[in-house]
Parts: structure tokens; C-alpha cells; sequence
């Protein structure tokens, strides 16, 4: 089949990233080759940018707003109070630390709260000495946390964002569902995390050799405009979202302010501390064409027949009740992602549920669960994510490489009860809300 055989050609080279080529050129070359031979036609670009664009652009803001704070020392100053509140006793510091992942990914997105959160842990670690084992824990608990706790607001992933605009569910009612359901993810998470490294966590370690939070602190005046902003933009997130405006809009208008405070534009950047440029050229950029190539080339899937394949298999599973409609959704949704790549999946997904004939609650309710199998299923296998991959790169360059083979054991044995008692939990709570 043509479309399935560009489809894994497209995966292969986005995942390998030839040099000089990068994740959206090697979607975009997919696409076109689609488009060459018919898989796709060129009315369906408008179709699938229509379902990428604000969500794409929402997470390059979303990421610029990170890239800026980190610059500022913000994660850093929040890490080490963090490793301050732990008071030395290493079992309190764990949770707060998987707690600190949680709520960095509830704001920032998963790529945000793996990429920049991971390598401060780090820091920390190596500053109070930890052991290569009680190290390796909280790394693979900030890598973790990052995508089991991706879910509570439509901004904390980028597959909640083009779900959530596909199918127009709004920020506060997507926040209504999500956000309980997100806090048994976190309670599971940390539980499952444990009972597999809890045997490895120092007692003890000491609070005086760690750095005093307000030397992390860069940029005194981005810092201080951090939190308004923030508050200001959550706010912004459920007031405007009743009016139809863009997620993109609202996200680029406080990324567009934090860059102003940066560069200190008004002076004509004198006495900026942040480069606002480099900030700029680390901004994924090439996120635009992955979402676009990588996307038509799924949308070529489902053309020839994936989508139809996909739809009946969600009505044999909404024949069985919406228990087993829900944790079957998700399961399958995560089976999807971790073998060919979340955001693919989210599409094959989306389009498989609008076209299956199910009720109403039964489609709101797969609808949620595609969601939960796209976050948490892409910890089964490297592939699943580009966070994944990314943060696995990271680790590699601080010392700490974690081969494909290891990443999976841990995936297998931490993901799948997480996703069970999420999906437990959203088939419980969705039809009593």
C-alpha cells in the first residue's frame, strides 16, 4: 500500500533526523511525495492545516514563554526551593519533585517540563551527591511525569490542543474533565514510581550544599513579571475560550510580552540579560512543517482505509458498554502511539471517532480516552514522542544515556498501570460530571 509505505519511510527519517534535514523537512518530503502520487489530494492541505495550525503555533508560544523563563532562571529558582522544602529526608523530596514535573507540565507542556526541567534535576543531584541509582530514579521520574501529567489543561500537550480544536471542546470544559482525572494520573504515577525505585531513594542528603533559590534567578525583571503574566494568561485561557479565539492568539500575546521584557525593547535592548535571538532560534520552528507534512501524510492513511478500519473496531468496542469503550479507546490509542508516533496517532484517532457510529456520551468519552492513550502510551517506546527521543538526547549529552532497550523495560513495567487507573478514572468521572 502506498500510503502506509510512505508513511513508515516519513516516520524513519524523522526519527533518524538525517543531518542538515531536521523533523519538518522530513515530514514535509513525506507529504509531498503523498501529494506526487495521489495518496492525498491538494484540497486536503487547507483540511489538515485547518486542524494543525492553532495548535502548532500554540505550542511554539507556549515553548518561547519556557525558553524565556528558564533563561531567567525561573525553573531553576522553583527547583531549588523545591529540594529546600524536601528538608533533607530524600522520601519527601521524590514526590516533590515528580509533583514539580506535574505542574511545570499542566503549564508548560511535556516537551517544556522534560527538556528544561531534567537537566536542573540533574544539577541538583550531582550537587548533593546522589548515587548513580537514586540519580538514575529521579530522572527517569522527571521524564515520566512529564507525559503522565500532560493531560489537566487543553495547553499541557500539544495532542490535547489539536483534539480539543478538533472536535471544539472549550478550555473550561476541558479543564472540568481533565483536571481530577489528571490528579489520579499524578497519584498513580508516583505511586507506580515507588514501589520501582522507592528502594533507591536516599534517606537523607544535605540541604547546605545546595545553592540559595535567588542565585538562580537571571533576569530580576523577567522573574518578577513572571507570575502576573502567568495568572493573567491562565485567566485569559477561560475567558476567551467561550468567544472562539484562537488558543494561538492568547498564548503569542504573553509570549510576545515576555519577549518584549527580555529584550528590554524599549531601551533599545540596553541592559537585556536574555538573548531574545537565540531564545528565537531554539524556538521549534520546524514543528510548523512536522504538524502540516506529517499530518497530510496520516490524513493519506486514512484515505486508504485506516480511518474506516479504526471506526469499526471503536463501534465493536461501544457494543461492549462505556467501561470497556473507554479503557479499550485509550489502550488501543496507546498501542497506536508508542509503535508509529503520538501525534499521528491523535489524527488516526480523531478521525476514526468522528466517524464511528456511537452515542454521544460514548464518543465524548473515546473522545477523552484518545486523548489519555496519545500522552501516556508514547511512554511505552522511545518512538512514541519526539519529547521522548529529545530528552533521551539530552540525557545522553549530561552523561546519562539510557539505551532503547532499558528505556522500554521501564516503559512496560511504569505505563501500563498509570493508563489503566487514568481511564478507570475518566470512565468513572465523565458520566457523573
Amino acid at each position: 500500500m502506498p500510503a502506509l509505505a510512505i508513511f513508515a519511510v516519513t516516520l524513519l527519517l524523522v526519527i533518524w533526523q538525517p543531518k542538515g534535514l531536521g523533523i519538518g523537512w522530513s515530514a514535509l518530503a513525506g507529504a509531498l511525495l503523498a501529494l506526487l502520487v495521489g495518496v492525498v489530494h491538494w484540497s486536503d492541505v487547507s483540511v489538515v492545516w485547518n486542524i494543525v495550525w492553532d495548535a502548532t503555533f500554540t505550542f511554539v508560544a507556549l515553548i518561547i514563554i519556557s525558553l524565556i523563563l528558564d533563561a531567567a532562571g525561573f525553573f531553576a529558582w522553583g527547583a531549588l526551593h523545591v529540594a529546600r522544602w524536601g528538608g533533607g529526608r530524600g522520601h519527601l523530596l521524590f514526590p516533590l519533585v515528580v509533583l514539580l514535573g506535574a505542574v511545570i507540565a499542566a503549564f508548560f507542556a511535556n516537551d517544556g517540563a522534560a527538556l528544561l526541567l531534567t537537566p536542573i534535576v540533574i544539577a541538583i543531584l550531582l550537587r548533593l551527591n546522589f548515587a548513580p541509582a537514586a540519580a538514575f530514579a529521579f530522572i527517569i521520574a522527571t521524564g515520566f511525569v512529564a507525559d503522565t501529567t500532560s493531560l489537566p489543561l487543553v495547553i499541557s500537550n500539544l495532542v490535547n490542543i489539536v483534539s480539543a480544536n478538533y472536535f471544539n471542546i472549550g478550555f473550561d470544559r476541558y479543564a472540568a474533565v481533565m483536571v481530577p482525572v489528571n490528579l489520579v494520573s499524578l497519584l498513580a504515577t508516583l505511586t507506580v514510581l515507588w514501589v520501582a525505585f522507592g528502594r533507591n531513594i536516599p534517606k537523607s542528603y544535605s540541604i547546605e550544599m545546595l545553592d540559595p533559590p535567588h542565585t538562580a534567578i537571571k533576569d530580576v525583571l523577567v522573574f518578577r513579571a513572571a507570575f502576573p503574566i502567568l495568572t493573567v494568561l491562565l485567566v485569559a485561557y477561560f475567558v476567551t475560550a467561550p468567544l472562539g479565539v484562537p488558543i494561538s492568539l492568547v498564548t503569542s500575546s504573553a509570549a510576545l510580552l515576555l519577549t518584549v521584557i527580555a529584550g528590554r525593547w524599549w531601551q533599545r535592548s540596553n541592559g537585556a540579560v536574555i538573548s531574545v535571538t537565540d531564545v528565537l532560534r531554539r524556538a521549534p520552528w520546524q514543528i510548523v512543517l512536522f504538524s502540516l507534512g506529517m499530518y497530510l501524510v496520516v490524513y493519506g492513511l486514512g484515505n486508504a482505509g485506516l480511518t474506516n478500519l479504526g471506526a469499526r473496531a471503536l463501534e465493536w468496542l461501544a457494543q461492549q458498554g462505556d467501561f470497556v469503550a473507554t479503557i479499550g479507546t485509550g489502550f488501543l490509542s496507546a498501542i497506536v502511539a508508542s509503535a508509529m508516533n503520538n501525534m499521528p496517532s491523535t489524527l488516526i484517532g480523531a478521525l476514526a471517532i468522528d466517524q464511528a457510529q456511537v452515542s454521544a456520551t460514548t464518543k465524548e468519552l473515546m473522545v477523552y480516552a484518545n486523548i489519555i492513550g496519545n500522552d501516556l502510551g508514547p511512554k511505552f517506546t522511545p518512538i512514541g514522542s519526539l519529547a521522548t527521543l529529545l530528552w533521551l538526547h539530552v540525557l545522553a549529552e549530561k552523561g546519562h544515556k539510557i539505551s532503547w532497550g532499558q528505556y522500554m523495560k521501564i516503559g512496560l513495567l511504569i505505563t501500563p498501570p498509570v493508563l489503566l487507573a487514568t481511564l478507570v478514572a475518566l470512565a468513572l468521572w465523565l458520566p457523573a460530571l
